[in-house]
């Protein structure tokens, strides 16, 4: 396997104090593939895409298998803020017009609306218990000048959701339960909502099951090949044998499986720390009580929410290395940034830390579609840090490509990926472009 980070993003030191596992009684264990399998369709990934298609598919009928290299939720889907919202595409409006003109930005943007209206349909007909709050999303000015990206973005909502976003000034939100020095006003926007992403990536492999499909755990795919017809996956303990194939790795893919992956997605490093439950003194301390999902206007940004057991979820960009040096010093950099944000709060105990990989596309479109050069087979990747609702929904479109019944999938979503310039070698353009975002985000 090829992959891009160091060993240790992709074992479990990252995830040793993650707070996700401790919500949920027990993390169910699915068994590797044991000999030969035979199947429809293969799904690579237990994630919010691989498990999506899976649910659709086995819906529908078909035999479906699920190859997950460690167990469902491991990756990005069980280790994520929990962001249910708008978003997916890192490209704003005018580029997405200038590439794909006014018809097609606008299916794209009913896209990512759909795409959270999936999340929500699933968790009613699942009886997926989630831990669901915030009335949309809250987006906070950091510099006073930033205001006007909040006015932008107000006219964007209103252009291309048909939404009143809500903007605030600096001095309404304290009132709103928003209190920081850091901040000089919000927008909200009244579409998505927050969730535990552990118990909905679980939620989502017990509706696979349910349906019929099969979930293999400690079953990485070392080997994709073809033989009448078929696709032969090769695992440690077996071999799975499809007439279709979607991959949905991400941020955890291998450059070599299958080939075309090479240099079409970039991971990155999302870090995210959580509190112990706060007293209402100390909430009233701080003046923060709002349960919205809020982020900043940073480039390397933050983002946080309180959650319902009232412990502060709190997220930021910006790690450039995946070892036991560079996590303690991530970790380092955002409590330090929690104290400056929320200074009454310095003498409160963090005692949750831990990081995943996202992925970018040279384009800064997602992509859902099939993969060139192989028949029958499909891939979804590259959300943005925007997996729970568009990674969901980007699953269920696979599905319905494969199955030619369903939602159909926007222009802007099947445009294949461009490679990045300087392929197996793409993350050293990292912390050049950490440092101008550094940059900008001081000015």
């Amino acid at each position: 396997m090829r992959r891009l980070y160091e060993p240790m993003a992709y074992g479990r030191a990252p995830i040793a104090e993650s707070f996700w596992p401790t919500t949920v009684a027990q993390i169910p264990e699915h068994g590797p593939v044991a000999g030969e399998v035979e199947a429809d369709v293969a799904v690579i990934g237990a994630g919010f895409t691989g498990l999506n298609a899976a649910l659709a598919l086995a819906g529908a009928g078909c035999d479906v298998v699920v190859l997950e290299a460690e167990q469902p939720g491991w990756g990005a889907s069980g280790r994520n803020g929990g962001f249910c919202c708008l978003g997916g595409a890192k490209a704003g409006p005018s580029e997405l017009l200038t590439r794909f003109g006014e018809e097609d930005t606008r299916a794209y943007y009913r896209a990512e609306r759909a795409a959270i209206d999936h999340v929500a349909a699933l968790l009613n007909t699942h009886g997926i218990e989630a831990d669901t709050h915030s009335d949309g999303e809250t987006l906070l000015a950091f510099r006073p000048k930033d205001m006007r990206v909040l006015e932008q973005l107000s006219d964007e909502m209103r252009r291309f959701q048909q939404v009143e976003c809500e903007l605030l000034p600096r001095e309404a939100l304290a009132g709103r339960g928003l209190a920081s020095p850091e901040f000089h006003g919000a927008l909200t926007t009244p579409i998505g909502f927050a969730l535990n992403p552990m118990k909905y990536a679980l939620g989502l492999a017990c509706a696979v099951q349910k349906a019929g499909g099969r979930i293999f755990g400690q079953s990485p795919v070392t080997r994709i090949a073809s033989q009448a017809g078929r696709h032969l996956l090769t695992t440690p303990a077996g071999q799975v044998r499809a007439k279709r194939l979607v991959v949905a790795t991400n941020g955890y893919s291998s450059d070599d499986l299958p080939g075309w992956m090479a240099g079409r997605y970039l991971p990155v490093q999302s870090n995210v720390l959580v509190t112990r439950p706060l007293t209402e003194e100390e909430l009233s301390a701080q003046g923060w009580t709002s349960l919205q999902m809020c982020y900043d206007t940073r480039h390397l940004l933050h983002y946080f929410r309180l959650m319902p057991d009232k412990r502060m979820l709190f997220g930021l960009r910006g790690a450039m290395k995946t070892t036991p040096r560079a996590h303690a010093q991530t970790r380092a950099i955002a409590r330090a940034d929690f104290e400056r944000i929320f200074p009454e709060w310095r003498h409160v105990e963090t005692p949750h830390f831990w990081s995943g990989l996202l992925a970018l596309a040279r384009d800064l479109v997602p992509y859902a579609g099939p993969i060139e050069g192989m028949d029958n087979a499909w891939v979804a990747m590259c959300y943005h840090g925007n997996g729970v609702a568009m990674g969901s929904y980007a699953g269920r479109l696979l599905a319905a490509q494969i199955l030619g019944d369903g939602p159909d999938t926007p222009n802007p979503l099947r445009s294949a990926p461009r490679r990045f310039e300087l392929g197996r070698w793409r993350r050293a353009v990292l912390p050049f472009a950490y440092s101008y975002y550094g940059l900008q985000d001081r000015g």
